[in-house]
């Protein structure tokens, strides 16, 4: 029997990685037999694999929005799953402006792939991402159900909440967002709500340890995330069964921990909590003890 789960492959908010830091971002979600790929920044290969994902087995690709930590590995993720032996087009829906980084991919690496066209005998490498553009409304994606809004992450307008459902289960994915309230009525009752947060107090270390940008990058984390106690009132006036914080700004400063986290969000949220690490496995078939008390 497949299992109905959500791992969250990479954790980190953010492109820029370093010794001993998370990866940028990218969800996993498994139900009813399907596995749906939401996002893929760096590492996502490498997480799915651990994961125990062959890279073949996709059959849905979702980008939230085209911010590089949301979709920079996946020219390589495709091009690895087609030397994996990927012969099928799989969905990939997302943002308009997808085509024109899938066509600059694919003349990047024209040499390697005409190369192993002729060499090798494969599959032509074009067709193997069917590129859809995503809009709010409702879409199928096998026996799953995908309902779409936009969220709040400007400047980006094309920015994306989504919700999947199956026959017994509900999943929530907040994309990157400042709170907003329709977030509330869209994840109303869902089994888990994966919410991107913020810790304030964390911004000013943050942007100094950035160390080439200006105030323009304070001002940006600042109208465009959301803070972790507002993700606890977003999850306790949508009364979801679980909340999981991923996208976590910032993930990587030794002066918050995981108990910040908690503290932050559990001044408005009582139920199920989970702190967003690499490779978090949350089963929809189980249920967990309260970790806000």
């Amino acid at each position: 029997m497949r299992k109905n789960q959500v791992v969250l492959l990479g954790t980190k908010g953010g492109p820029a990685i370093r010794p001993g830091t998370r990866m940028p971002t990218a969800i996993l979600v498994q139900m009813d037999g399907q596995t749906i790929l939401v996002d893929a920044g760096l590492g996502v290969s490498r997480g799915l694999c651990d994961a125990g994902v062959a890279l073949t087995d996709l059959d849905a690709i979702v980008i939230t929005h085209l911010h590089s930590d949301h979709y920079l590995e996946l020219g390589p993720l495709l091009h690895t799953a087609w030397t994996a032996g990927l012969t099928r087009p799989v969905p990939v829906i997302g943002p308009k402006g997808l085509d024109a980084y899938w066509a600059g991919f694919q003349q990047s690496m024209e040499f390697d792939i005409s190369l192993r066209l002729r060499d090798e005998g494969r599959p032509d490498f074009a067709p193997l991402a069917d590129i859809q553009v995503i809009e709010p409304g409702q879409m199928q994606l096998g026996p799953l159900t995908m309902d779409v809004i936009r969220n709040a992450h400007p400047p980006i307008s094309d920015s994306f909440a989504l919700r999947l459902t199956g026959k017994d289960h509900s999943v929530v994915l907040s994309g990157d967002t400042a709170p907003i309230p329709e977030m509330i009525d869209f994840s109303k009752g869902a089994d888990l709500l994966v919410h991107e947060a913020m810790l304030s107090a964390g911004i000013d270390a943050l942007c100094a340890r950035v160390g080439n940008g200006d105030d323009r990058l304070r001002h940006h984390l600042e109208r465009s995330h959301s803070p972790a106690d507002q993700v606890g009132r977003i999850a306790s006036q949508a009364g979801v069964k679980r909340l999981a914080l991923n996208h976590l700004v910032p993930c990587d400063d030794p002066d918050f921990t995981e108990t910040d986290w908690q503290t932050e969000t559990c001044r408005e949220w009582s139920g199920p909590l989970f702190i967003g690490t690499d490779g978090l496995t949350i089963s929809l078939d189980q249920k967990e003890p309260p970790t806000c008390l």
